[in-house]
């Protein structure tokens, strides 16, 4: 058995070619898209940050818990002038007892009621026009009522990264962690959507948003005619808002630890399949290209796998073929796996590999049972 395979005009040297071009095609995503997040420095700046005013706008539906819990830390920013307003969109629980007591509690809060009625839509796109509308400052910060900020600083680390070029800034939701295997899938969906978003927008192609932790200008929500374009389905109040504003800004992301805003994790694998549907009812508006950019990765991925696992099955081509896999593992292992490191899922890295390819091969199932059993319907 010799290291370099006697090549001949059979399948299996077109196998192999076949390995080494979907090989290629991890390594360059990963050097050319998620090298740019994992290596990423802060930039020193001699300049004092400005902090200008902000509006934090909350819509909620039924979340007098969440709340009862979280809100106490959103209006506890360390900040200079803020306020928060919380559009409370037709709950029927205890809601509006809890903001008018917080209301007299904190005088930065402003609470929106919207009646209940059978000819409004369900969503939050609504109820977050209503929040901008009711602003009164030209700087919005946007999250969602079961979110809780992992510090005080939340609010200038996210302010800090908009600018008159990058009028719209990601952030990053990490999910609580849990016991038990679907609670591990779940942080490792959210985890890597979050470090692509990251890597994507930093190589200027920037495709989802995170509504728990998003950010943008009040010039830019007008410049796209706010969810106009998109208003007829029910999400797509971030990832979709992102497309459009695309077309009139740069985008900035967050990626320090203090700006992250915590959420619960779903608990249900229907919750998670109602979760990715929204998803996917956005993606499907993405443009052709991104589409194809974001199909790529997993189909090379799973090709690139059954490529050099069926050669070795052919003792004249294993030692070759299983050097090129387990080098491109070991560099994405490395490259992506500091990713995850960086949005504090070091336990999640330890099995990147596994994890990878379960994904990849996962996701077109959750998308197809989320679309056979209507889970997009709100």
């Amino acid at each position: 058995m010799t290291y370099l395979p006697s090549i001949q005009n059979d399948y299996w040297a077109y196998l192999l070619c076949s390995g080494i071009l979907f090989a290629a095609v991890q390594l360059f995503y990963v050097f050319y898209f998620y090298t740019r997040f994992a290596f990423k420095r802060k930039k020193e700046t001699l300049e004092e940050p400005k902090y200008p005013p902000v509006s934090v706008i909350i819509a909620a539906r039924n979340e007098s818990d969440n709340l009862y819990e979280h809100l106490p830390s959103i209006l506890s920013q360390d900040y200079p002038n803020y306020e928060v307003i919380v559009v409370n969109n037709q709950s029927i629980d205890d809601s509006n007892w809890i903001l008018t007591a917080f209301a007299h509690q904190f005088k930065q809060l402003k609470v929106v009621e919207i009646s209940r009625s059978p000819h409004l839509k369900l969503g939050k796109k609504l109820p977050i026009t209503l929040g901008i509308k009711a602003a009164s400052y030209d700087h919005f910060v946007l999250t969602d009522a079961d979110c809780q900020p992992l510090s005080a600083q939340w609010l200038k680390q996210v302010m800090s990264k908009l600018n008159t070029k990058q009028q719209l800034v990601i952030g990053y939701s990490p999910f609580t962690k849990t016991k038990g295997f679907f609670n591990k899938l779940v942080r490792y969906d959210n985890a890597w959507m979050g470090a692509s978003a990251f890597s994507y927008a930093l190589a200027g192609s920037a495709f989802k948003a995170n509504g728990r932790n998003l950010s943008y200008s009040k010039e830019l929500f007008q410049k796209v005619n706010g969810f106009k374009s998109h208003y007829a389905i029910s999400p797509g109040d971030d990832d979709l808002l992102l497309q459009d504003a695309l077309r009139f800004s740069k985008v900035n992301i967050c990626e320090d630890p203090s700006s992250f805003v915590r959420s619960a994790a779903p608990a249900t694998w229907s919750d998670w399949l109602r979760q990715k549907a929204k998803y996917h009812i956005s993606s499907a508006r993405y443009s052709f290209i991104k589409k194809v950019l974001l199909g790529i990765y997993p189909l090379s991925l799973i090709l690139m796998w059954i490529s050099f696992v069926a050669l070795c099955m052919n003792i004249n081509y294993l030692p070759f073929g299983a050097s090129i896999f387990m080098g491109v593992i070991a560099i994405k292992w490395w490259l992506q796996g500091t990713c995850l490191n960086r949005l504090g899922e070091k336990k999640l890295m330890l099995f990147f590999p596994a994890w990878d390819l379960f994904y990849s091969i996962l996701m077109p199932i959750v998308y197809y049972i989320s679309e056979r059993q209507k889970y997009y319907r709100w």
